[in-house]
């Protein structure tokens, strides 16, 4: 069965729509649904809870972390990694049993924005492929609980660009899946951003990482670079 974990910052205003999304398409599949919170100054752990899942806070800061702390304390065979502003197709249950059923033990979906522009529908076209560039979790990312353990979890040390590396390693080790499927991802990002602006942000990123750059380097770079959160 799957735990779905949740990494949260300062997402009380849309957490509990995504745990009932969640919860009413489960289909009773998922055994239990994880909310690991970074320590937010807001009511995020507490919406969560009033929502009827397990609402924790992460020891340390950090997606990596907290998707680490949650997956420690899973029960679930499957683990199952969903940002707070996406949402997977409603079918993700059975998409997820059937890729397992096929040997693919880690996966994600397509993309599909919230927005009606062109341009970003467009960004939304190249998820389908098996590029560096979309291995970020706004796809959702589900993996074997025993593969993830295998391979060590999240680097903790990583304060951005731990999704991207940890499917790097992962897909060396089993069968990666691209579902056909897009999951709805939020374009909050763009909303405050130009489209070119977070374009250049990305690519920085991704060319400062594939040169070593350090974490805190990449961060402020980006924090820089972009509004967002």
């Amino acid at each position: 069965m799957l735990t779905i974990v949740i990494p949260t910052y300062n997402e009380a205003e849309r957490i509990t729509c995504l745990i009932n999304y969640l919860k009413g398409n489960s289909n009773n599949k998922v055994k239990e649904i994880i909310v690991s919170d970074g320590g937010s100054t807001d009511k995020t752990l507490e919406v969560a809870k009033q929502a009827g899942v397990k609402a924790v806070l992460s020891p340390k800061k950090g997606r990596a972390s907290q998707m680490n702390y949650a997956a420690s304390i899973a029960s679930g065979g499957v683990l199952y990694f969903v940002h707070a502003d996406t949402f997977p197709p409603p079918t993700f249950v059975r998409d997820i049993e059937q890729a397992l059923a096929d040997g693919y033990e880690l996966g994600r979906y397509r993309t599909r924005f919230n927005s009606n522009k062109t341009i970003l529908r467009i960004n939304a076209f190249f998820t389908r492929f098996d590029w560096f560039i979309c291995y970020g979790g706004d796809q959702t990312l589900y993996i074997t609980d025993k593969l993830f353990k295998e391979i060590g979890g999240f680097k903790e040390g990583m304060l951005i660009m731990e999704d991207y590396e940890f499917v790097e390693r992962a897909r060396k080790k089993r069968k990666y899946k691209i579902f056909s499927k897009a999951a709805l991802v939020s374009a909050r990002k763009y909303d405050t951003n130009s489209w070119l602006t977070v374009q250049l942000a990305n690519r920085t990123i991704v060319k400062m990482y594939n040169i070593g750059a350090s974490q805190v380097e990449m961060v402020e770079k980006y924090q820089e670079m972009l509004v967002y959160r």
